[in-house]
């Protein structure tokens, strides 16, 4: 019980910092162009990691444990799609995008999560989690119908959909590694990976760096080390204690976060329609978190 509750502590945390997140890169593409910002969050993320990491003393159990040649292969498809591919797709979006409808549109891949999981990871398809994912995804699409512009650029949902996409595959990827290696060591080579897949940016970052304001760098510091450096350390704890599936439904609850959090911030009001399709979205987290009797 007390492993069950500790799951879901940290699945809240990260659905919150993850939602914050979407408000952060909103904000912050009047500053930095997307491969930019994906460079600072990513780089600042892993070093952030990595101290967090080795300084926790060696002896202590599942700390540290180098990967095997055979674990490479997915912590190198973890590492370029979902925190490289993912986090350039999605800070493109959102120059495009408000930050409510990139986090509806993302939020597809909590389904392909539980499609892929079932069919590579044999965590099947169980009904309450077919249901749930169901009426979530209702939910998204009816926030989809209603957002907080009344339209959403082309280009901009295409980018959210290859985030969905690299997003989805990054999880089930990253699902097998963790039952040999500690979460937070996959996490900080996994975001590690993903910076230096960016460092083509960095001479735009070094150029932007220069003309941003002291409240955008304060921001892109936060977005590394709260939704990135935390946010992905209490998502692998949680993964590491749950199915996949039923973690990818959870974060269905994220798009309704960040519409709360753009609303707040953001000055992007939310209608009725979404409104309604968060509620939805929750009704089908609480259904596929449910456990049978």
């Amino acid at each position: 019980m007390r492993v069950s509750k500790q799951a879901t502590t940290a699945a809240a945390v990260t659905v919150v910092l993850w939602a914050s997140s979407f408000v952060a890169i909103r904000h912050l593409g009047t500053e930095f162009s997307a491969g930019a910002l994906s460079l600072a969050r990513l780089g600042l993320g892993s070093l952030l990691l990595g101290v967090m990491l080795f300084a926790r003393p060696r002896h202590e159990p599942a700390v540290r444990r180098w990967p095997a040649k055979r674990d490479w292969p997915q912590l190198l498809a973890c590492g370029l799609l979902w925190f490289g591919v993912y986090n350039v797709a999605l800070n493109e979006a959102e120059r495009r995008l408000d930050a409510g409808t990139a986090a509806m549109l993302v939020h597809i891949a909590p389904l392909l999560i539980a499609v892929l999981a079932g069919l590579t990871l044999g965590e099947g398809f169980p009904r309450r989690l077919v249901i749930g994912g169901l009426v979530a995804f209702a939910g998204i699409v009816v926030i989809g119908t209603s957002t907080s512009t009344g339209h959403a650029e082309t280009w901009g949902v295409v980018l959210c959909i290859i985030a969905a996409i690299a997003y989805a595959v990054g999880v089930v990827t990253q699902k097998p590694l963790l039952s040999r290696l500690p979460a937070a060591e996959v996490t900080w080579l996994a975001c590690t990976v993903g910076a230096v897949a960016c460092l083509p940016f960095a001479p735009t970052l070094i150029d932007e760096l220069g003309t941003a304001s002291a409240g955008a760098i304060w921001w892109a510091v936060y977005l590394a080390a709260f939704p990135t450096a935390l946010g992905f350390t209490t998502w692998a704890f949680a993964l590491r204690r749950t199915s996949a599936g039923k973690m990818g439904i959870t974060v269905y609850a994220v798009p309704v976060v960040a519409i709360a959090l753009g609303w707040l911030f953001l000055g992007e009001t939310p209608a009725l329609l979404t409104l309604a399709g968060g509620a939805l979205c929750l009704t089908g987290v609480a259904i596929s978190r449910r456990s049978s009797r």
